[in-house]
C-alpha cells in the first residue's frame, strides 16, 4: 500500500514584466503519494524558489516605489534622492559621470561600471549619443547624487539590432527592454 502526504506546493506567477506589478506567489496543498510527492515537491519549490530570487533581483526592486514616466517611454524609481544641498542637473554637452548595471528583462547582468577590469565610473559626453539614448535621457533627467531605476524600451535601447556577434549570438537580443540602475556621480562642464 502506498502512502499519501500531504506537501506545500509553490507556484509563482505574473513574474516582472513591465517594473509596475512585482509577483504573487500562491500557495497550495495537495495529496500525493510519497513516491511522486518528493519529485513534485522538489520541481515545484525550485521553480518557486527562482521565482522567489527574480523577485528580489535588483531588477524588480522598484516594484514598492513609485514608478515615474519619462516623456520619450522611459519608466523609472527614483532608489536614493541627492543628499547635496545644492541639486546640480547636467544639461546637454556637459560631461558626466555615472556608475550602472545593466539588466535583462529577466534580471541576466549584461554590463556594469563594476565589472572585473573596469573603472567605478562610466564618463560620456551628455547628448552626443556616446551612449544608448536611453540612457542620455534618463541621465539628463536626473540630479547628482541621485539614483534610479529606469526601465528602457527597445526604441531607446539597441532596437530592432540587438547586440550580437557575427555568428548570430546576442548578448542583447533584438527589441529587448533593459532595466538599468543608475547613479549619477557629477557632472561638469566641459572644457572651452
Amino acid at each position: 500500500m502506498m502512502k499519501t502526504t500531504t506537501a506545500l506546493f509553490f507556484t509563482a506567477a505574473a513574474i516582472l514584466c513591465d517594473g509596475a506589478n512585482g509577483f504573487t506567489l500562491s500557495m497550495s496543498t495537495g495529496s500525493l503519494d510519497t513516491a511522486s510527492s518528493r519529485r513534485a515537491f522538489i520541481s515545484s519549490s525550485t521553480a518557486a524558489l527562482g521565482a522567489i530570487g527574480i523577485a528580489q533581483s535588483p531588477a524588480n526592486a522598484a516594484a514598492t516605489k513609485e514608478i515615474l514616466n519619462l516623456p520619450s517611454g522611459i519608466k523609472y524609481a527614483v532608489l536614493k534622492e541627492s543628499s547635496a544641498s545644492k541639486l546640480i542637473t547636467p544639461l546637454k554637452g556637459d560631461i558626466v559621470a555615472v556608475e550602472y548595471t545593466g539588466y535583462l528583462a529577466n534580471g541576466q547582468i549584461f554590463d556594469a561600471t563594476h565589472a572585473e577590469g573596469k573603472s567605478n565610473a562610466l564618463l560620456f559626453k551628455l547628448g552626443t549619443g556616446s551612449v544608448i539614448p536611453g540612457l542620455d535621457d534618463m541621465v539628463a533627467s536626473m540630479t547628482v547624487g541621485q539614483k534610479v531605476q529606469a526601465i528602457i524600451p527597445p526604441k531607446l535601447a539597441y532596437g530592432d539590432k540587438g547586440v550580437c556577434l557575427e555568428d548570430g549570438e546576442c548578448l542583447i537580443k533584438p527589441g529587448s527592454t533593459l532595466v538599468y540602475d543608475i547613479y549619477l556621480k557629477k557632472s561638469s562642464i566641459p572644457p572651452p
